[in-house]
């Protein structure tokens, strides 16, 4: 019964780890170094991350630097940047590549606050299947007298605990970065 409890919160972390992850990729208005992370770049003839080929820094609230560690890269950048789905226009001065963030709109603001709050929906959704499939695991060990039927309420009660648990998580990571979002 353990073992299974414990998978379910194993699972429950990982989806609260990927809307965390999911987050760190929607662009606030701020600069972000983690906003490229999942950019690849057309590098001697192989799709290659930006971070294995450049350092990414943020000297300025709305400026990231790209600096490749081989300057024959810097056009290939310039168009993953712009090609990619981040709305950016890189600039090119030979030497690095600087990015601008421009303000939100406020409209723009509320799009990107409605998508987060839909990540967040999804991420529940996801805690409460894998609440589902550990409430499943539970019955059929018990129909197979593998466990006490106290024992399976019991389970039952500590998975409900553990479901509560991260669904609070995530409404307090929605909550952050909705207010993260809005500001101004």
């Amino acid at each position: 019964m353990q073992s299974v409890i414990d998978g379910c919160e194993q699972r429950m972390k990982k989806c609260v780890l990927s809307l965390s992850n999911e987050y760190q990729q929607l662009r606030t208005g701020r600069a972000s170094a983690s906003l490229f992370e999942r950019l690849k770049v057309e590098y001697y003839g192989a799709e290659t991350p930006l971070s294995q080929i450049s350092s990414i820094s943020v000297p300025e609230a709305r400026t990231v630097v790209i600096q490749p560690w081989d300057k024959t890269v810097l056009s290939a950048i310039e168009k993953a940047i712009q090609k990619s789905e981040l709305g950016l226009n890189p600039n090119n001065d030979g030497k690095l590549i600087r990015v601008n963030f421009p303000p939100l709109t406020q409209e723009r603001r509320k799009e990107l606050a409605k998508s987060a709050k839909s990540s967040s929906e999804n991420a529940k959704v996801a805690v409460r299947n894998v609440r589902r499939d550990a409430m499943e695991e539970l019955k059929k060990l018990q129909k197979s007298s593998e466990i006490t039927e106290d024992q399976q309420k019991d389970g039952e009660n500590k998975i409900q605990k553990l479901t509560d648990k991260y669904i609070d998580e995530i409404n307090k990571l929605s909550e952050s970065k909705e207010k993260e979002i809005m500001e101004i």
